[in-house]
């Protein structure tokens, strides 16, 4: 894990053209051979139900299923990361733009004709030579995880390692879609019309990276003061933003750096590294104090955990904690304290944040719905880039492209592991709240209680399972369509 971490970390972060990790899991077959497999699940099925042995048996047998599969697609992954890392598309007014920075470029560009252009030919890109390496190992991923026989077809098999309910988490889903339909239909047009000069019949997804790229907050978010604000953060909350010196921060501009951040825990907790590409604005400090809710949560576990519970576990806890953070870009207190937007506009950013996060969970609910069809089988591989445009489009308003049906799917679920770690943060935001009043980010006691209660257990706990722990029923959508409401 440690040396796929590093390797994975240096290709995404630009300092290599790609990963080399084929010799890897040679090197490692021991671990990842049929022998390997079924020993993890005898311990899996020999388990007591709700203890510490199942537990670390479940996340055992989840990493090892991926890793199985993960093992004869390395090559396809090498392919991917190497053609990312070079590939360029050519803008009409002929420069030439690496692949990476696309998304960038396109949200950073005002002119509609230019950005639409530039989006088109990215597009062909993704089409031609992206896509077809994503469906290649989508298909080969679905047919061996269910060679395995695990739980018979793919989404039996997850639900079977992760206990996590697909169909429940999609009724959900459908839900949250129906509840708040009429206020997005209400909100989206005059967004548009105000923010870009178009009307929702011409919305397009590279409409939607220009909106939210919300430029015009730009000066309250000056990118020289990003890593420094952070800093002072975290350190009035009552812990050192680099767990003594564990989080290494890797947010410069370095050409091949992937445009997504990412963190990267390589060896856990000793050495987890956060890596932001800019963007500009507040579009940059949202994504670092996302990536730093995961790198504090990796750098603060305890190190006598066993590698199951430091590594491995339900991804959606993890995700949480760096929701929690990355939610602080709605918090009315955080943004008057730590950004310059004052009081004049905070009203009006939080307006805009409220739209934003509306817009990316309804996106996320159709995601899901979306590829828990691609997973099933029911719906031929051709079909499938005309209900995702479907069902993307019906839900956002922004008009989707066929040719990102395979590029925009998260691997192995995790746009599920995404939506229980929106309903989680909305829980310990609460219960932050309450022991640490609403000003918890700036309380010396915070920091301390939630390195040891939260980050110190790892991924020991199921999202459920912390949600309970801080005094909350259950997960549901219905906190965050509250606080939507509140904000728009």
């Amino acid at each position: 894990m440690e040396t796929i971490s590093r390797e994975s970390y240096l290709a995404l972060a630009g300092l290599k053209k790609t990963a080399e990790l084929q010799p890897i899991y040679e090197k490692y077959a021991c671990v990842l051979g049929a022998e390997a497999l079924e020993l993890t699940l005898d311990g899996f099925h020999s388990a007591a139900e709700n203890s510490d042995d199942r537990r670390s048996a479940r996340a055992l047998l989840e990493w090892e299923i991926e890793s199985q599969a993960a093992k004869p697609l390395a090559a396809l992954d090498e392919r991917e990361i190497e053609f990312e890392n070079s590939a360029v598309i050519r803008s009409p007014d002929g420069r030439v733009i690496q692949y990476q920075l696309a998304p960038i470029e396109i949200a950073n560009t005002k002119d509609r004709t230019l950005r639409l252009a530039l989006d088109k030919a990215r597009a062909k890109l993704v089409k031609e030579e992206h896509a077809p390496i994503r469906l290649e190992r989508l298909q080969r991923e679905k047919d061996y995880i269910e060679s395995l026989g695990v739980g018979g077809d793919y989404n039996a098999s997850f639900e079977a390692v992760t206990g996590i309910s697909l169909s429940m988490l999609a009724a959900s889903c459908e839900r949250f879609l129906r509840d708040t339909e009429s206020m997005w239909n209400d909100t989206l047009p005059r967004v548009l019309k105000k923010s870009l000069g178009i009307k929702s019949s011409q919305a397009k997804r590279s409409d939607a990276l220009a909106l939210f790229r919300a430029s015009e907050f730009d000066d309250a978010f000056p990118g020289n003061e990003m890593e420094t604000v952070m800093r002072r953060q975290v350190l009035e909350m009552g812990i050192d933003p680099t767990a003594d010196g564990r989080v290494i921060f890797d947010v410069g501009e370095r050409e091949g750096k992937r445009s997504r951040a990412f963190c990267s825990p390589v060896r856990v907790p000793e050495e987890v590294y956060l890596v932001l590409r800019p963007h500009g604005g507040q579009s940059d400090y949202n994504t670092f104090l996302h990536e730093l809710g995961h790198a504090l949560h990796f750098a603060y576990a305890s190190p006598d955990l066993p590698f199951e519970f430091k590594w491995l576990g339900d991804n959606s806890v993890t995700e949480g904690y760096a929701m929690l953070f990355d939610h602080r870009m709605q918090d009315r207190g955080w943004l008057l304290r730590y950004t310059s937007l004052g009081e004049n506009r905070v009203g009006k950013y939080l307006r805009a944040a409220g739209f934003e996060e509306l817009h990316f969970l309804r996106r996320y609910c159709a995601k899901f719905i979306y590829e828990r069809a691609l997973y099933s089988g029911e719906i031929r591989w051709a079909e499938l880039p005309d209900l995702y445009v479907s069902l993307l489009t019906k839900a956002t308003g922004f008009e989707y492209d066929a040719a990102d049906a395979f590029v925009d799917v998260d691997p192995r679920y995790y746009s599920a592991r995404y939506l229980r770690a929106w309903q989680l943060q909305s829980v310990l935001n609460e219960e932050l709240t309450a022991r640490f009043d609403v000003d918890w980010f700036r309380n010396p006691s915070a920091g301390p209680w939630m390195a040891n209660e939260l980050f110190a257990q790892g991924q020991r706990e199921t999202a459920e399972e912390i949600a309970t722990r801080a005094g909350a029923g259950t997960l549901s959508f219905q906190p965050l369509v509250r606080r939507i409401e509140a904000l728009l």
